[in-house]
């Protein structure tokens, strides 16, 4: 695994290390990657916008749906998991001139706040590493639902989002004329509350 830059790492830290308030505890999850996806689109020349998809490859969200104050997450995208629907697609994505997957497998997103629109909105403030390069980002999201799984395993917490970025920000500068700069992104997320959490905040009360 590649080392995530310095700057990531102190943001990832620094909200590991943030104290929760009261009862917070009971409110981590994880995320999980099998139902969690990213999706993204650009343009190609001007004749279409195809996607690619990416999956999460760890990552932990804080979040109490009554209240936001104390959200926080921080997660990593496993960008060599890149599918764009043809092998050597994926292979030119990969390269240096533009994910350069090889030299930084991971892009790192940490928090830094929340800001609540409504019961459902809001946007979440942050920053992202890509190609070793920090950018901050302001990604708007919905929270869909909060509830157990129909046979009880686990509570889940999902959220759809979105987000534009400008590929030039983190150095990807090449083909300007033939590949679009402006890239959309989708991201339908699932989150699993991490039991030993809420037994640990039940039995200190």
């Amino acid at each position: 695994m590649s080392a995530l830059p310095a700057t990531a790492r102190l943001l990832a830290c620094a909200a590991l290390l943030c104290p929760l308030a009261a009862g917070a505890a009971e409110h981590r999850y994880r995320y999980d990657t099998v139902h969690s996806q990213i999706l993204f689109s650009v343009s190609h020349d001007g004749y279409s916008r195809p996607f690619g998809r990416l999956h999460i490859a760890r990552g932990w969200l804080r979040f109490d749906p009554d209240d936001w104050s104390h959200a926080a997450t921080a997660l990593d995208i496993d960008l060599a998991s890149l599918d764009m629907g043809d092998a050597d697609w994926n292979a030119a994505v990969l390269k240096p001139a533009f994910l350069d997957a090889k030299s930084a497998r991971y892009a790192h997103f940490a928090s830094t706040s929340v800001e609540r629109k409504d019961d459902s909105h809001g946007v979440l403030h942050g920053h992202l590493t890509l190609r070793g390069v920090t950018r901050p980002i302001d990604i708007p999201f919905t929270f869909n639902r909060q509830a157990r799984t129909i046979f009880g395993l686990h509570t889940i917490a999902g959220f759809s989002a979105t987000a534009m970025l400008d590929r030039t920000d983190f150095g990807m500068t090449a083909n300007q004329g033939s590949i679009g700069q402006h890239v959309s992104v989708w991201l339908e997320i699932e989150a699993i509350r991490e039991e030993r959490h809420r037994e640990a905040a039940d039995a200190a009360q």
